[in-house]
Protein backbone atom coordinates (compact mmCIF):
# COMPACT_ATOMS: atom_id res chain seq x y z
CA UNK A 1 0.00 0.00 0.00
CA UNK A 2 1.25 3.48 -0.77
CA UNK A 3 1.63 6.26 1.79
CA UNK A 4 -1.70 7.30 3.26
CA UNK A 5 -3.29 10.60 2.34
CA UNK A 6 -6.57 12.36 3.01
CA UNK A 7 -9.41 9.99 3.84
CA UNK A 8 -12.39 12.31 4.29
CA UNK A 9 -13.35 12.78 0.64
CA UNK A 10 -13.05 9.13 -0.54
CA UNK A 11 -14.73 7.83 2.62
CA UNK A 12 -17.61 10.29 2.17
CA UNK A 13 -18.09 9.23 -1.45
CA UNK A 14 -18.08 5.56 -0.48
CA UNK A 15 -20.62 6.10 2.33
CA UNK A 16 -22.88 8.05 -0.04
CA UNK A 17 -22.56 5.27 -2.62
CA UNK A 18 -23.59 2.56 -0.15
CA UNK A 19 -26.35 4.74 1.28
CA UNK A 20 -27.79 5.46 -2.17
CA UNK A 21 -28.06 1.81 -3.20
CA UNK A 22 -29.29 0.56 0.18
CA UNK A 23 -31.90 3.33 0.28
CA UNK A 24 -33.01 2.70 -3.32
CA UNK A 25 -33.37 -1.05 -2.82
CA UNK A 26 -35.19 -0.61 0.49
CA UNK A 27 -37.62 1.82 -1.15
CA UNK A 28 -38.27 -0.46 -4.13
CA UNK A 29 -38.88 -3.51 -1.95
CA UNK A 30 -41.29 -1.60 0.30
CA UNK A 31 -43.02 0.15 -2.60
CA UNK A 32 -43.31 -2.97 -4.75
CA UNK A 33 -43.58 -6.05 -2.48
CA UNK A 34 -43.72 -8.37 -5.50
CA UNK A 35 -40.00 -7.72 -6.02
CA UNK A 36 -39.23 -9.68 -2.85
CA UNK A 37 -39.92 -12.85 -4.81
CA UNK A 38 -37.17 -12.03 -7.30
CA UNK A 39 -34.69 -10.22 -5.11
CA UNK A 40 -31.80 -12.40 -3.81
CA UNK A 41 -32.54 -12.26 -0.09
CA UNK A 42 -33.32 -14.95 2.49
CA UNK A 43 -30.41 -17.28 1.75
CA UNK A 44 -29.23 -17.30 5.35
CA UNK A 45 -32.77 -18.08 6.46
CA UNK A 46 -32.88 -21.11 4.18
CA UNK A 47 -29.49 -22.21 5.51
CA UNK A 48 -30.57 -21.88 9.14
CA UNK A 49 -33.77 -23.84 8.46
CA UNK A 50 -31.90 -26.73 6.82
CA UNK A 51 -30.84 -29.87 8.66
CA UNK A 52 -27.30 -29.15 9.89
CA UNK A 53 -26.63 -32.88 10.46
CA UNK A 54 -26.91 -33.72 6.78
CA UNK A 55 -25.78 -32.47 3.40
CA UNK A 56 -29.19 -31.19 2.42
CA UNK A 57 -29.21 -28.26 -0.03
CA UNK A 58 -29.57 -24.73 1.27
CA UNK A 59 -32.78 -24.41 -0.72
CA UNK A 60 -35.61 -26.87 -0.36
CA UNK A 61 -35.36 -27.95 -4.01
CA UNK A 62 -33.74 -26.99 -7.27
CA UNK A 63 -37.18 -26.07 -8.62
CA UNK A 64 -37.19 -23.05 -6.29
CA UNK A 65 -33.98 -21.59 -7.70
CA UNK A 66 -32.36 -21.93 -11.12
CA UNK A 67 -35.16 -24.05 -12.59
CA UNK A 68 -37.95 -21.79 -11.36
CA UNK A 69 -39.55 -19.29 -13.77
CA UNK A 70 -37.93 -16.38 -11.95
CA UNK A 71 -34.58 -18.17 -11.46
CA UNK A 72 -32.75 -16.42 -14.31
CA UNK A 73 -34.11 -13.05 -13.17
CA UNK A 74 -32.99 -13.70 -9.62
CA UNK A 75 -29.54 -14.68 -10.89
CA UNK A 76 -29.38 -11.49 -12.96
CA UNK A 77 -30.32 -9.34 -9.98
CA UNK A 78 -27.80 -11.15 -7.79
CA UNK A 79 -25.09 -10.58 -10.40
CA UNK A 80 -25.92 -6.88 -10.64
CA UNK A 81 -25.88 -6.65 -6.85
CA UNK A 82 -22.48 -8.33 -6.74
CA UNK A 83 -21.09 -5.78 -9.22
CA UNK A 84 -22.54 -2.87 -7.25
CA UNK A 85 -20.95 -4.17 -4.04
CA UNK A 86 -17.61 -4.75 -5.74
CA UNK A 87 -17.24 -1.24 -7.18
CA UNK A 88 -16.22 0.29 -3.79
CA UNK A 89 -13.71 -2.54 -3.37
CA UNK A 90 -12.09 -1.50 -6.64
CA UNK A 91 -12.05 2.12 -5.43
CA UNK A 92 -10.16 1.04 -2.33
CA UNK A 93 -7.64 -0.69 -4.58
CA UNK A 94 -7.18 2.61 -6.45
CA UNK A 95 -6.74 4.52 -3.19
CA UNK A 96 -4.37 2.18 -1.38
CA UNK A 97 -2.32 0.71 -4.22
CA UNK A 98 1.33 1.73 -4.06
CA UNK A 99 2.01 0.86 -7.70
CA UNK A 100 2.43 3.84 -10.01
CA UNK A 101 0.55 1.97 -12.74
CA UNK A 102 -2.60 0.04 -11.94
CA UNK A 103 -2.77 -3.53 -13.26
CA UNK A 104 -5.90 -3.36 -15.41
CA UNK A 105 -6.28 -7.13 -15.73
CA UNK A 106 -6.21 -7.55 -11.95
CA UNK A 107 -8.71 -4.74 -11.47
CA UNK A 108 -11.05 -6.32 -14.01
CA UNK A 109 -10.66 -9.62 -12.16
CA UNK A 110 -11.75 -7.97 -8.91
CA UNK A 111 -14.94 -6.65 -10.55
CA UNK A 112 -15.87 -9.71 -12.62
CA UNK A 113 -14.92 -12.46 -10.16
CA UNK A 114 -17.95 -11.93 -7.85
CA UNK A 115 -20.29 -12.26 -10.85
CA UNK A 116 -18.75 -15.60 -11.81
CA UNK A 117 -18.81 -16.85 -8.22
CA UNK A 118 -22.46 -15.76 -7.92
CA UNK A 119 -23.45 -17.91 -10.89
CA UNK A 120 -21.40 -20.87 -9.68
CA UNK A 121 -22.86 -20.66 -6.16
CA UNK A 122 -26.42 -20.65 -7.51
CA UNK A 123 -25.69 -23.60 -9.80
CA UNK A 124 -23.97 -25.73 -7.17
CA UNK A 125 -26.77 -25.20 -4.61
CA UNK A 126 -24.71 -26.86 -1.85
CA UNK A 127 -24.74 -30.13 -3.82
CA UNK A 128 -21.73 -32.36 -3.12
CA UNK A 129 -21.89 -33.91 -6.59
CA UNK A 130 -21.84 -30.56 -8.34
CA UNK A 131 -19.17 -29.23 -5.98
CA UNK A 132 -16.82 -32.14 -6.71
CA UNK A 133 -17.51 -31.77 -10.43
CA UNK A 134 -16.60 -28.09 -10.24
CA UNK A 135 -13.42 -28.89 -8.31
CA UNK A 136 -12.42 -31.39 -10.99
CA UNK A 137 -12.99 -28.88 -13.76
CA UNK A 138 -10.94 -26.20 -11.98
CA UNK A 139 -8.13 -28.70 -11.35
CA UNK A 140 -8.12 -29.65 -15.03
CA UNK A 141 -7.92 -26.05 -16.17
CA UNK A 142 -5.05 -25.33 -13.72
CA UNK A 143 -5.25 -21.58 -13.47
CA UNK A 144 -1.89 -19.79 -13.24
CA UNK A 145 -2.00 -16.28 -11.84
CA UNK A 146 0.67 -14.58 -9.73
CA UNK A 147 -0.08 -11.58 -7.54
CA UNK A 148 2.36 -8.69 -7.59
CA UNK A 149 1.63 -7.80 -3.94
CA UNK A 150 0.63 -10.13 -1.07
CA UNK A 151 -2.09 -7.67 -0.10
CA UNK A 152 -3.75 -8.22 -3.50
CA UNK A 153 -4.97 -11.60 -2.26
CA UNK A 154 -7.34 -9.77 0.10
CA UNK A 155 -9.27 -8.38 -2.87
CA UNK A 156 -9.62 -11.83 -4.40
CA UNK A 157 -11.04 -13.23 -1.16
CA UNK A 158 -13.34 -10.23 -0.79
CA UNK A 159 -14.66 -10.81 -4.31
CA UNK A 160 -15.24 -14.49 -3.59
CA UNK A 161 -17.09 -13.66 -0.35
CA UNK A 162 -19.33 -11.12 -2.09
CA UNK A 163 -20.04 -13.58 -4.88
CA UNK A 164 -20.91 -16.42 -2.52
CA UNK A 165 -23.22 -14.21 -0.48
CA UNK A 166 -25.02 -13.01 -3.61
CA UNK A 167 -25.18 -16.52 -5.08
CA UNK A 168 -26.93 -18.12 -2.11
CA UNK A 169 -29.46 -15.30 -2.00
CA UNK A 170 -27.95 -13.48 0.97
CA UNK A 171 -27.25 -10.09 -0.59
CA UNK A 172 -27.44 -8.48 2.85
CA UNK A 173 -24.51 -10.59 4.03
CA UNK A 174 -22.60 -9.69 0.86
CA UNK A 175 -23.24 -6.02 1.66
CA UNK A 176 -21.79 -6.42 5.14
CA UNK A 177 -18.72 -8.19 3.70
CA UNK A 178 -18.19 -5.38 1.20
CA UNK A 179 -18.66 -2.58 3.75
CA UNK A 180 -16.47 -4.25 6.38
CA UNK A 181 -13.67 -4.91 3.91
CA UNK A 182 -13.72 -1.37 2.53
CA UNK A 183 -13.81 0.26 5.97
CA UNK A 184 -11.14 -1.97 7.52
CA UNK A 185 -8.78 -1.57 4.56
CA UNK A 186 -9.10 2.21 4.52
CA UNK A 187 -8.61 2.53 8.28
CA UNK A 188 -5.53 0.28 8.30
CA UNK A 189 -4.12 2.16 5.31
CA UNK A 190 -4.74 5.54 6.93
CA UNK A 191 -3.21 4.52 10.25
CA UNK A 192 -0.25 2.87 8.46
CA UNK A 193 -0.72 0.00 10.89
CA UNK A 194 2.39 -2.12 11.35
CA UNK A 195 4.73 0.26 9.53
CA UNK A 196 6.92 0.88 12.56
CA UNK A 197 7.27 -0.28 16.16
CA UNK A 198 7.62 3.26 17.44
CA UNK A 199 5.45 4.45 20.28
CA UNK A 200 5.10 3.49 23.95
CA UNK A 201 2.23 1.05 23.42
CA UNK A 202 3.97 -1.02 20.73
CA UNK A 203 7.23 -0.91 22.65
CA UNK A 204 5.43 -2.29 25.71
CA UNK A 205 3.47 -4.84 23.63
CA UNK A 206 6.49 -6.23 21.79
CA UNK A 207 8.87 -5.82 24.74
CA UNK A 208 11.28 -4.20 22.34
CA UNK A 209 13.26 -0.96 22.55
CA UNK A 210 12.43 1.71 19.96
CA UNK A 211 15.98 1.66 18.54
CA UNK A 212 16.28 -2.12 18.41
CA UNK A 213 16.23 -3.55 14.88
CA UNK A 214 16.08 -7.30 15.48
CA UNK A 215 15.07 -9.62 18.26
CA UNK A 216 17.77 -11.43 20.15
Amino acid sequence: MRKSGGLLIPLTLIVVYYGFWIGLITYLLSRFPVLNEYFPIGGIGYLAASNVDSFEPIYSSVDETVLSPHGPLQLAMASVGAIILTVPVSWVYFITSRARKIDQSFLQTIVILPVVVTGIAMIVLNSLALAFSLAGIVAAVRFRFSLSQPSDAMYIFAGIGIGLGSGIGALGVATVISCAFVLATLVIWKLEYGKTLAGPFLTMLTRRDAGEDDYD
